[in-house]
């Protein structure tokens, strides 16, 4: 692989590792904070509500769409899908909007602006089935943390797999806040994007953890765990830039040119990217460090019963 840093060069990251910690903690502290007071911006697939999808001869201005839309009462979130000749439109659920009349505005305002128009679909979503789904989602999140710290337990150690999943909720945590602070609209496609950033940020986080486990029998017994910590995460550095930065430049471009329909979508996958790598280097390394991981913990009995045999010899 590729490598942008000598051998012999060793990156202190663990001598921040406070600082940066405090700065993360204040992160998630902020995000919470957002959720609690702003709360989110459920999609209609949680909260229920109307669907509607158009069909014009010819392409059309959303902006357009959205002032012929508004001048017959009906708001809310528009947005091309397949085509910039296809429109779809949510709209939250009211009292005084039941579907048909919902359909009948959008088509009277649809045929003003082309008459050739015609609505190729209308749904309505129950809330029952969004509760469902806000609670489906949840459980789904809460499932995979679970597997994965049983996973890295059995593999590696279970300070890591605490550290691992501190910083997998973290990651999980900020992309809910920016949703939240923003009020971005989070729908099924943005959870879909939340469990891929848990999938991708935990295999980064394994192939750290290796590098440590590896050393930790490798390495002069005099180094320290700090130590230790920061000759494996310079050796994995090069790997996770290229990696990340490879990924990141796709999902960079959906976000920028794939349009409003899966904008949460790469957004949810932009961000979990950028703080994944950076859960990955220090959150889950600094927790097990707080949580006092030994050296002793790493080694597997049989090679440090060796090694403590050839340094016997060698006294």
């Amino acid at each position: 692989m590729l490598q942008f840093i000598k051998d012999t060069t060793v990156i202190p990251f663990m001598k921040i590792k406070g600082t940066v910690e405090i700065l993360c903690i204040c992160l998630v502290l902020a995000s919470i904070a957002s959720m609690v007071v702003k709360g989110m911006n459920w999609g209609l697939d949680f909260t229920g509500g109307i669907v509607v999808e158009t069909h014009y001869s010819h392409s059309i201005a959303l902006e357009d769409v959205r002032k012929a839309y508004a001048a017959e009462g009906i708001e809310g979130t528009v947005q091309n899908f397949g085509s910039t000749q296809d429109v779809m439109i949510r709209v939250a659920p009211k009292d005084d909007l039941n579907q048909q009349i919902v359909t009948e505005k959008i088509r009277d305002a649809a045929t003003k602006l082309d008459p050739q128009s015609h609505i190729t679909r209308s749904e309505y979503v129950g809330p029952a089935v969004g509760a469902e789904l806000v609670q489906s989602g949840i459980i789904a999140i809460v499932v995979s943390l679970i597997a994965i710290l049983i996973y890295i337990a059995f593999r590696f150690e279970w300070r890591m797999a605490t550290g691992a999943v501190i910083s997998l909720a973290y990651d999980v945590i900020v992309v809910l806040g920016v949703f939240s602070f923003w009020q971005i609209e989070y729908d099924l496609t943005v959870l879909a994007a939340v469990l891929t950033v848990l999938g991708y940020s935990l295999n980064d986080k394994i192939v750290v953890f290796d590098r440590i486990r590896e050393n930790a029998s490798k390495l002069p017994r005099d180094f320290t765990m700090d130590h230790l910590f920061d000759v494996s995460l310079t050796q994995t550095l090069a790997r996770t830039i290229i990696t990340s930065g490879t990924t990141l430049i796709t999902v960079l471009s959906l976000l920028i040119f794939g349009g409003d329909m899966i904008f949460g979508f790469s957004l949810a996958l932009t961000i979990g990217i950028v703080f994944g790598t950076i859960s990955s280097i220090y959150v889950a390394s600094t927790w097990a460090l707080l949580l006092k991981i030994e050296r002793k913990n790493l080694i597997p009995k049989k090679i440090d019963k060796k090694e403590i045999e050839m340094e016997s010899m060698e006294d």
